[in-house]
């Protein structure tokens, strides 16, 4: 049973291809979404819970003329995810199909949508899902993560940033540009950016070894200068912190 996601920012084409896909027996839940960014987002949640979470998708039915990000773009970066939910282009347009399936989309399906052309391209979307059940559900792209800024949603590079603060059940993530707040505990990017050079200093901040440019220490206290940032480092983690910067300029 495939776990569906329609995208499209005129509401009647999304109602309709929201019941054609309710009437598919091979679509066991489907969601909609009006725009990139809403769809982004909600990829993202199904990349939180994990391929058996409740919030999986497996493929996307995304138009391709929307405001903001179009679905081209927006497949696009789909492609960067290490196991990208599998897309079929539903769009009133002919003219984009040849970059469509440049993109790998399974299908590219016309409006106005009728039932038994749409009825097809589910079938090819299952049977894909069937034959390689580890491409529909995406991984973290290693080397960024997604944050949403003015109604858009960006992927910075992890090497771009600085620092993390925690702010409860969210951090706040820092680069040289400014900042970006993700629904992400500070514990859960220690884990994850652990082999990419992020250590603790402090039960609310995480930094990058590569952006620290001063270990300074006065009268008891230890703290490091980062990004032009001072930072305290808690006693528990001063020595973890102190070595750790030793070897990165021994080489040792």
């Amino acid at each position: 049973m495939l776990r569906a996601l329609a995208v499209d920012d005129e509401r009647p084409s999304l109602e309709e291809l929201l019941y054609l896909l309710h009437a598919d027996p091979r679509i066991g839940s489907v969601e909609g979404a009006s725009d990139a960014t809403e769809a982004l987002r909600r990829i993202n949640r199904a990349l939180e819970t994990g391929p058996a979470g409740p919030d999986a998708v497996d493929v996307v039915f995304l138009d391709i003329h929307m405001p903001g990000l179009d679905g081209l773009e927006m497949a696009r970066l789909l492609t960067g995810f290490a196991r990208p939910p599998l897309v079929v282009f539903v769009t009133a347009h002919e003219g984009f199909a040849v970059q469509a399936f440049d993109l790998k989309a399974v299908d590219y399906v016309l409006k106005p949508v009728r039932r038994e052309r749409l009825a097809e391209a589910v079938r090819r979307a299952a049977e894909l899902r069937e034959a390689t059940p580890l491409i529909p559900v995406h991984e973290p792209d290693p080397d960024h993560i997604s944050v949403e800024l003015g109604g858009v949603m960006r992927f910075v590079p992890v090497e771009d940033i600085t620092h993390v603060e925690a702010h409860g059940d969210y951090a706040r993530l820092h680069t040289a540009h400014g900042s970006h707040l993700v629904r992400i505990p500070l514990s859960t990017l220690e884990e994850r950016w652990r082999t990419r050079g992020f250590v603790r200093i402090h039960r609310r901040h995480l930094v990058a070894l590569r952006h620290v440019d001063e270990l300074r220490l006065d009268a008891g206290t230890v703290s490091v200068l980062v990004a032009s940032v001072e930072l305290q480092v808690s006693r528990r983690h001063a020595r973890e912190l102190r070595d750790l910067l030793m070897r990165r300029t021994t080489g040792r």
